[in-house]
C-alpha cells in the first residue's frame, strides 16, 4: 500500500492544495472519496496512508506516551505532504487540512503544531490531541484561518469538552473558529456539516 495517494489536479497546476487525512481502520483510499462531496474539483488532493490503518494505537486522550512514538511518526507524514505541497509553489494560505475521527484529531494537531496562515481546517469530529491540553506545547499564529469542528454532542470517541477546549485555545492561538454540534449520537460525517464546509470554507475556490 503506498504511503501517499495523489488526486485532483497536478501540483505544478493547482492554485490550491488539500491533505486529506483519514479516520482509524480507513484508508487514504476512502477519505479521497470525500471529494465527490466538497467542492475540490480544481484542488491537488493529497492523502497520506497509516501504517496498519491507524494513526496512533490508543484514544486521543490517552496517557501521552502511549501514543507518543506512533503520533511523532504520523505528524512527520503530514509534514512531508505539506512541504511537498510548498515546494510546488502552493502558499500555505491555500492549503488546507481535512480530516475525519482520527484524521481530524491529527489534522488539529499538526495545525496547532505548526500554527499559520492556512486555506482552512476541517475536522469532522476531533479535538486536539493528549490526555490534557497543553497550550506551551503550540505555537505561532493562525493569523485569522478559519477552522471548522463538526460533532456530535455525545460522540462515543470525542468527548464534547475537549472540542470546547480545543476551539478555545485555537481561537487563542489566532484561529477564526466555527464548531457545528449535533444531537445525535452518530460518529460520522453530517450533510450539513459539508454543506457548511462548501459554503463558508470552500466557496473562495
Amino acid at each position: 500500500m503506498t504511503d501517499l495517494i495523489q488526486a485532483g489536479k497536478d501540483l505544478k497546476e493547482a492554485s490550491s492544495a488539500a491533505i486529506l487525512i483519514h479516520g482509524r481502520g480507513a484508508s487514504a483510499q476512502s477519505i479521497i472519496s470525500l471529494k465527490s462531496y466538497l467542492k475540490l474539483k480544481d484542488f491537488a488532493l493529497l492523502a497520506p496512508q497509516a501504517e496498519g490503518n491507524t494513526w496512533y494505537p490508543y484514544s486521543f486522550m490517552a496517557p501521552d506516551e502511549s501514543n507518543q512514538q506512533s503520533l511523532k511518526k504520523s505528524l512527520g507524514k503530514i509534514q512531508k505532504a505539506f512541504d511537498q505541497i510548498v515546494k510546488k509553489g502552493i502558499p500555505t494560505e491555500r492549503i488546507y487540512l481535512i480530516g475525519f475521527s482520527q484524521g481530524a484529531c491529527l489534522s488539529l494537531e499538526f495545525a496547532a503544531l505548526n500554527a499559520q496562515k492556512l486555506g482552512g481546517v476541517v475536522a469532522f469530529t476531533g479535538g486536539l490531541i493528549g490526555e490534557k491540553l497543553q497550550p506551551e506545547k503550540y505555537k505561532g499564529n493562525f493569523d485569522g484561518t478559519p477552522i471548522f469542528i463538526g460533532s456530535s454532542n455525545r460522540d462515543f470517541h470525542v468527548p464534547l469538552t475537549r472540542i470546547e477546549e480545543s476551539a478555545q485555545l485555537l481561537e487563542e492561538m489566532g484561529a477564526s473558529v466555527k464548531t457545528l454540534i449535533f444531537d445525535d449520537p452518530e460518529h460520522t460525517i453530517r450533510e450539513e456539516e459539508l454543506e457548511w464546509v462548501n459554503e463558508h470554507l470552500l466557496s473562495q475556490n
